[in-house]
């Protein structure tokens, strides 16, 4: 019975040295801790905003008459000129509509010409008093409607040229043809479409920004969405196009369902390398002189105040609040409250409460530095 009660007693003396070991090694590994220095840094952010690419002109070429396509003159993707021919349509019927035009307008001019003859008949039988002054009146309308039975016959001749010209369809400007998707032979409608032509030796990226970061932008007085600043374009492999554009122009007002607004940036393209309907995003390169920054990582949030985990010379992390000037990217930039050569908590601040002491891990990757 003894020998009983000496082996419970050594199971629980073994269990609890077992579970206080767990504790202190579980308590060993939270305390390792990434810690980073506060520097003053002149630093360059890079802010990316999704950007629609669009070609400076992209407009659908539609038939203007209706009629059969007699001819495609050019292929999907061409690049062709201003004023090329693109694809002629049957003009057979347009010609008898002009040759019909024409007869009439020969038709009201013969009319024309026999009530000027009739009118000046009237006129000297008038003059003579063999009849009476209401017979010119008539005579004078007879003339007026063989007149607008002419210029009748005249517009419907410019119709007819005018409609005979739009069967030979063409470029309006420099540009690379899209797809057709019609054949020779077909029949189409007025307003059918046949291609579309997209002027791509310059492009527009449109990007939106939130209100609160264009009010920031504007306070500091850096001029990063004025225009002419100079933005690159970052495609949708992650690489970064070799030319740079400026933006030219903003909207004036603030959307109401998004709260931002839109900007634009033009973008050379001269090896065509960038196509209407492209994603990618725009960059703006934001230079900040004497900041001091902190990682967002670092950051949590209590009533809408934010704190960081400053670590003092006992290695005991305290709570500390600061007031940001703006937020950019990965990083705030600290307006108060906080002061270089101060060390914070870089990562892991769920894993630790206000009084612990850790064991600070400093890591140069986590160093803030300028970013050239």
């Amino acid at each position: 019975m003894k020998l009983n009660w000496i082996f419970i007693i050594f199971v629980m003396v073994v269990t609890q040295a077992c579970s206080t070991n767990s504790a202190k090694t579980k308590e060993e590994k939270l305390t390792e801790i990434p810690v980073v220095k506060l520097k003053i840094v002149d630093t360059a952010l890079a802010l990316n905003y999704v950007a629609d690419i669009q070609a400076v002109r992209n407009i659908e070429i539609r038939a203007r008459v209706q009629g059969f396509i007699e001819q495609i003159l050019v292929d999907e993707g061409q690049q062709v000129k201003k004023g090329q021919l693109l694809f002629k349509m049957n003009d057979k019927e347009y010609l008898i509509k002009l040759s019909q035009a024409k007869s009439q307008l020969a038709s009201a001019n013969s009319s024309v010409k026999i009530a000027e003859v009739e009118l000046g008949r009237i006129k000297t039988l008038v003059d003579k008093k063999v009849i009476s002054k209401s017979e010119l009146t008539l005579g004078t309308a007879r003339l007026a409607e063989a007149e607008a039975k002419a210029s009748e016959a005249l517009s419907i001749i410019d119709d007819a040229k005018q409609k005979l010209s739009y069967l030979s369809v063409r470029a309006p400007f420099e540009g690379v043809i899209d797809r057709i998707p019609l054949k020779t032979g077909s029949l189409v409608s007025e307003g059918a479409l046949l291609t579309t032509l997209s002027d791509s030796r310059n492009m527009y990226a449109y990007f939106d920004i939130s209100e609160n970061e264009y009010l920031q932008f504007m306070r500091t007085g850096k001029g990063h969405f004025s225009t002419h600043a100079e933005t690159a374009l970052i495609l949708s492999d992650g690489n970064t196009y070799p030319l740079k554009g400026k933006i030219q122009t903003q909207e004036s007002s603030f959307s109401g369902s998004t709260g931002s607004i839109a900007y634009r940036a033009m973008f050379p393209n001269p090896d065509r390398i960038l196509k209407h309907g492209a994603s990618g995003k725009v960059q703006l390169i934001s230079k900040l002189e004497g900041s001091l920054l902190v990682p967002q990582k670092s950051v949590f949030e209590i009533q809408d105040k934010n704190y960081v985990f400053v670590v003092d010379e006992k290695n005991t992390v305290k709570m500390k609040s600061f007031v940001p000037k703006m937020k950019l990217a990965e990083y705030y930039v600290v307006s108060s409250g906080l002061k270089a050569g101060e060390n914070i908590v870089y990562e892991g601040i769920q894993n630790i409460k206000d009084g612990v002491t850790i064991t600070p891990v400093f890591n140069k990757s986590n160093s803030l530095s300028a970013k050239k």
